[in-house]
């Protein structure tokens, strides 16, 4: 399993220390814990629903650092759905302008069909400039030309739009969390 975190870092404000939050996974009955890079990614081994994982992991948060949290889970083969599916990993796009925002839930089915309506009316010289994006279930695959910082399609964005929290990882993060789950990752996806 993969646990995304939203808005947590190391220092500063939603603090979360990667060591103290292996071992708080390891606590609630996780196993083989591994943390990637400081901005709360969790690789695991364990049993249940993605969602019954969450929370377990969001009350576990709430706990040891009395932080508010929302936590996004993926199973292994929902992760590599995920891999197999983004529209804009393929060869000639540059991987540094890909990123995939996961969604807490499912958005209710108007959200999702104005989502849907709204990306296939972004295009150049529109709200979103050359930037474009792909609701697929619980993900939003997204391409930033211009880079991530400074796009109009960030978290605060879809969450205001399907009413779910949301947190965004760039792709070679979502390819690296694969690797580390233990799939298969196809050369193109890597860039």
């Amino acid at each position: 399993m993969v646990a995304l975190l939203r808005s947590v870092n190391v220092g500063g404000r939603n603090r979360v220390p990667m060591a103290e939050l292996r071992a708080l996974a390891e606590s609630l009955g996780f196993g083989s814990v591994q943390t990637y890079v400081q901005s709360g990614n969790l690789v695991f081994t364990g049993s249940g629903s993605a969602a019954s994982v969450a929370r377990s992991l969001e009350e576990g948060i709430a706990t040891a650092f009395g932080l508010d949290v929302a936590v996004v889970v993926r199973k292994a083969d929902q992760l590599a759905r995920i891999l197999g599916s983004n529209p804009f990993a393929v060869p000639g796009v540059d991987p540094k302008t890909v990123h995939v925002t996961f969604l807490a839930g499912q958005p209710a089915s108007e959200r999702a069909e104005e989502l849907i309506r709204t990306a296939a009316g972004a295009g150049p010289d529109r709200t979103f400039g050359d930037d474009r994006f792909e609701l697929a279930g619980t993900e939003v695959f997204l391409h930033c030309p211009g880079g991530y910082g400074v796009t109009k399609l960030n978290n605060a964005f879809f969450e205001r739009r399907t009413g779910v929290a949301a947190t965004t990882r760039n792709w070679r993060t979502v390819t690296t969390l694969g690797t580390m789950a233990g799939l298969e990752i196809a050369d193109h996806a890597t860039g």
